[in-house]
């Protein structure tokens, strides 16, 4: 890349012209996609676009249709209708053009028993014609350099996971998609794989992962999609569903100042149980009110911490139901 800036050379006075200003194309645009199962609608009318260098999610329960879409937009699966568009490829036409630039985890994956680590990895990378990554160092970053010549049977859950997306960026892609990436592993596992998607974005790739855990959505996306019955019913960064959803956050503290009810109840809503007070209020400003109230009428006490709605209440809210129902 070429870096052009002013210097000691730029001319006093010179103005240069002004590009007239082009949108940025998103990597992937999905429009208007249906997919059916005989009477079975999975997917229903689902449209969202995914920008270069995003982590962007689909979320919902199981079975809301999230792996029906992520399956249309690899090009697995062939929609009923609409249209997607990948790195500007077709899905289904130039499926073949399209799986040498995006790299893939499946909800359900398995490989064969007694295939070692390192054979995995050197079978994967001559699937593909363009240039791959460095299978061991795929494996170093991955925490499976010492795995290379263990059978796949012997890993652990996570083991397993890391082989997976070892598998997925073999061929370098310019896109991920990593489908229930997490499911089952314990939360250090968990974590671990967290900080693995962190890195495979500040490579300059897109992710894109279907998820049922509120948690990891908040953690790892920049934007998510919300889907209940195959339709996306809201589109946003997981602070911005939050603020739009559930503005009310509440302070919890505890004290034996009996004037403590009083006096907060100036600042906002308070319910009391017992010598627990918690207060509801909307804004940035709430802690900080509560704390100076405290600090005001000089109230001690023993117990204070804050409580912020996130991706499981606004679910509550636009769904009537918990997303673990």
């Amino acid at each position: 890349m070429t870096t052009l800036g002013t210097g000691s050379r730029a001319l006093r006075g010179y103005l240069p012209p002004v590009a007239a200003s082009r949108p940025v194309q998103p990597v992937i645009r999905v429009a208007g996609v249906r997919k059916a199962y005989g009477k079975l609608v999975a997917v229903e009318d689902v449209s969202f676009d995914v920008g270069d260098g995003e982590i962007f999610g689909l979320i919902g329960p199981n079975g809301a249709g999230k792996t029906t879409t992520m399956e249309c937009v690899e090009g697995i699966r062939r929609p009923d209708r609409g249209t997607i568009a990948v790195l500007g490829l077709d899905p289904v036409r130039d499926v073949y053009a399209l799986q040498e630039r995006i790299g893939v985890q499946l909800q359900q994956a398995q490989l064969q028993k007694r295939i070692t680590v390192g054979e995995a990895v050197s079978l994967w990378s001559r699937l593909y014609r363009r240039p791959q990554a460095d299978g061991q160092r795929l494996l170093e970053q991955l925490g499976l350099a010492e795995k290379r010549g263990a059978w796949f049977m012997t890993l652990s859950g996570g083991q397993k996971q890391r082989l997976f997306i070892a598998l997925a960026l073999i061929n370098d892609p310019d896109v991920v998609f990593l489908d229930e990436l997490t499911t089952g592993l314990d939360p250090q596992a968990r974590r671990a794989i967290w900080e693995l998607v962190r890195g495979i974005r500040s490579r300059g790739k897109t992710v894109v992962l279907t998820t049922h855990l509120m948690e990891e959505a908040e953690k790892l996306c920049d934007r998510v999609a919300i889907i209940e019955h195959g339709r996306i019913i809201d589109l946003g960064s997981p602070a911005d569903l939050v603020r739009r959803h559930c503005p009310e956050r509440s302070v919890v503290l505890s004290t034996a100042d009996p004037a403590a009810g009083e006096a907060l109840a100036r600042v906002a809503r308070v319910e009391r149980d017992g010598a627990r007070y918690t207060i509801h209020g909307t804004g940035d400003d709430l802690v900080t009110e509560v704390i100076h109230c405290l600090s005001e009428h000089g109230i001690r006490v023993t117990d204070f911490r804050t409580v912020l709605p996130g991706l499981e209440d606004v679910f509550l809210r636009l769904t009537g139901h918990s997303i673990r129902d």
